[in-house]
C-alpha cells in the first residue's frame, strides 16, 4: 500500500496565500494632508486623492464619485478652520462610519479680519503655510492612524519620524533663505491674504488685494487703499497665484511701479517644482525671496 505524500507547508502557501493585510481607506480633501497621510501611513493605507494639486480649495465642491469615495471611506482629513463648507455633505456620505478629522482644528489659530463689508475676525485656514504648522499635523495624522490601526502603530511612528526630520531640514532651510532679506525689506503683497501664519513664522508683514478666501472681488476703495500703501512703503515686488486671475495685479503694478515678482502656491500643492509640500515650500519662499532683495 502507497502511503500518501502530504504537501509540505511551503507548498500549501504557495497554493493558498495569506488574505493581503486590510488598508485604512482615507478620503483626503487637502493636498498636503494627503500627501501627509501617504508618507505616514505608507503600506497600511490607501489615500483618495479627491482635492487635487492647482485646485483651489476655496471653491472646490465634492462631486458624486467623490462622495461615493467618502462612501468607503475609514477616515476623512480636511484642512479644518472652516475652509470647507461642504463637510455636512461628507459626514451624510459616510453614514457615520468614518472619522471626520479636522486636523486644523487641532492646531494653532491666527484670527484676521473677516472678509471686506463684513464684520469681526475670522479664523485664518491657511495653516500649511507654516512648516511648524505642517510637522504638527503630521503627529496629529499619525496618532489617529495609531489609533485606527493600533497594529501597525510603529510603523506609522517611525514614518512619521522620518518625514518630520525632512520638515525639520526645510524649516532650517527656510531660515537660512529668508535670512538673506534685511527685514524692513520682508513686506509682502499676495493676490489673496493667505500668508499669515508664515508671516509669523518668519517676521514678514502682509498686505493682501483680496481677502481670506478668493472668491470675493476686491473694492476699488482697497485697492486704492493698497495702491498708496505700496507707494509709500516702497514695495519692490507684488505677487500672483497659480490659481487666480492677475488681473487686478497688473493694474496695480502699472499704478505703483512695483513689479510681479512670480507666480506662487498659496492653496496647496501645485504642479513640477510645487508638486511636494518641500517643492512647493522651496518655490514660494525662493520666488518672494529673490524678488524683495
Amino acid at each position: 500500500m502507497k502511503k500518501l505524500l502530504l504537501p509540505s507547508a511551503w507548498l500549501l502557501a504557495s497554493l493558498c496565500p495569506a488574505p493581503a493585510a486590510t488598508r485604512i481607506n482615507i478620503a483626503s480633501f487637502s493636498t498636503i494632508l494627503t500627501e501627509i497621510a501617504e508618507k505616514v501611513g505608507g503600506d497600511h493605507v490607501t489615500v483618495f486623492a479627491l482635492v487635487k494639486p492647482g485646485v483651489d480649495p476655496h471653491e472646490y465642491e465634492p462631486t458624486p464619485s467623490d462622495l461615493k469615495r467618502v462612501s468607503d471611506a475609514q477616515l476623512i482629513l480636511t484642512s479644518g478652520k472652516h475652509l470647507e463648507n461642504y463637510l455636512n455633505k461628507l459626514q451624510e456620505a459616510s453614514g457615520g462610519k468614518a472619522e471626520l478629522l479636522k486636523v486644523g482644528d487641532l492646531l494653532p489659530s491666527l484670527t484676521m479680519k473677516a472678509e471686506e463689508g463684513s464684520s469681526g475676525m475670522t479664523l485664518d485656514p491657511h495653516w500649511w503655510n507654516s512648516v511648524t504648522n505642517v510637522e504638527q499635523a503630521t503627529r496629529v495624522v499619525r496618532d489617529e492612524l495609531s489609533r485606527l490601526d493600533p497594529a501597525d502603530k510603529a510603523d506609522f511612528a517611525k514614518n512619521a519620524e522620518a518625514y518630520l526630520a525632512q520638515l525639520d531640514d526645510l524649516n532650517r532651510w527656510v531660515k537660512r533663505k529668508v535670512a538673506e532679506l534685511p527685514r524692513d525689506k520682508r513686506k509682502l503683497v499676495t493676490s489673496h491674504d493667505a500668508f499669515q501664519y508664515f508671516a509669523r513664522e518668519y517676521g514678514f508683514s502682509i498686505s493682501a488685494i483680496e481677502g481670506v478666501s478668493t472668491e470675493t472681488e476686491p473694492s476699488n476703495r482697497h485697492v486704492a487703499e493698497l495702491i498708496d500703501r505700496i507707494r509709500k512703503e516702497g514695495v519692490k515686488a507684488i505677487f500672483t497665484e497659480s490659481t487666480l486671475n492677475p488681473k487686478v495685479t497688473k493694474e496695480i503694478t502699472r499704478e505703483t511701479g512695483a513689479k510681479v515678482g512670480g507666480v506662487l502656491d498659496v492653496d496647496g500643492l501645485g504642479t513640477v517644482e510645487a508638486s511636494t509640500y518641500e517643492g512647493m515650500v522651496r518655490h514660494n519662499v525662493s520666488t518672494i525671496v529673490d524678488a524683495l532683495k
